[in-house]
């Protein structure tokens, strides 16, 4: 695959000014270039570049990095995974765990989140590494040649260890409260969602998932059949404004007497108007005081 220096610099984290530099100073990469005399980068070359930056991520620098070769830098990103302290930057995790994701190189990449889970437990693996992944990669599906196949494969696999985590979790027969997560019919990007079950759960709440594209109709009908105390949605994708204010003034008057939460980032603070019932969540560290703190009904 073909990638601009943009296009670097939103995988690696890395401005393009500073790669440049890197190339001029250490010949840290060997750009290609058009016709028109614009840099590009192959597969290699990103994965040199992630490389690089865990690392200068683990201590070393840009000059003794670089003067490295590819054979080089790979046994020493081995001897220092295996020395690497929990008190290590994370983007360490970040950046070896995208180099493999990239490659489409299942084997490396479980066994190194499997290896970070085992360190820093699910939620700070999920807060400090897999959702910053997520960030980078959705960073470029503007290019819809490129990172889409790379997303889902990396999401698919995200995805199957937060469910591992929650099968892991014992239900709480005597749940002092009920929520209802769901994502509206037209969001499918249910990862976040996904762990607001796993944090839940994890506090001893009782929760109804439904998951992606749920119709208003289908929570209407929940809500009429259960006994819920909270509902949760994630609002991910852009919409017009006016069409979002509309949903959750529907949406409330479904769940008149229930307490409600809505996540995302299509909309920051102050954006929506709502009503007394309505909370907006903008982190999971938010979500995961007010969980902690929610009064015994």
């Amino acid at each position: 695959m073909i990638y601009s220096i943009s296009d670097l610099e939103q995988f690696s984290g890395v401005q393009s000014h500073t790669i440049r530099i890197w190339e001029q100073r250490y010949n840290a990469l060997k750009p290609m270039r058009t016709e028109g005399n614009t840099r590009f980068y192959d597969d290699d070359q990103l994965k040199r570049l992630l490389n690089i930056v865990s690392l200068n991520q683990s201590g070393l620098k840009i000059s003794k990095i670089c003067s490295l070769s590819d054979e080089d830098i790979s046994r020493l990103l081995q001897k220092e995974l295996q020395s690497i302290s929990e008190t290590s930057n994370f983007e360490y995790y970040v950046t070896q765990l995208l180099k493999h994701g990239l490659c489409y190189d299942e084997f490396s990449f479980d066994n190194l989140l499997n290896t970070c889970i085992s360190k820093f437990g699910i939620l700070e693996s999920y807060k400090n590494i897999m959702y910053p992944i997520l960030v980078r990669l959705g960073l470029m599906w503007r290019k819809d040649d490129i990172c889409p196949a790379q997303e889902h494969f990396l999401s698919n696999i995200i995805r199957r260890k937060i469910h591992a985590a929650i099968d892991n979790l014992p239900l709480n027969e005597n749940a002092n409260q009920t929520w209802l997560l769901f994502l509206p019919e037209d969001e499918d990007h249910e990862i976040g969602l996904l762990f607001a079950n796993y944090i839940l759960k994890a506090n001893g709440k009782k929760v109804i998932f439904l998951g992606s594209k749920v119709p208003l109709d289908s929570i209407k009908k929940v809500v009429e059949q259960n006994d819920i105390d909270s509902v949760l949605f994630f609002m991910v994708r852009s919409r017009a404004k006016k069409a979002a204010q509309k949903y959750i003034e529907d949406l409330e008057k479904i769940c008149s007497s229930i307490k409600i939460y809505f996540a995302g980032n299509a909309y920051g603070p102050n954006q929506l108007k709502l009503g007394k019932k309505i909370n907006q969540i903008n982190s999971l560290q938010e979500f995961e005081n007010k969980v902690q703190n929610l009064p015994v009904l």
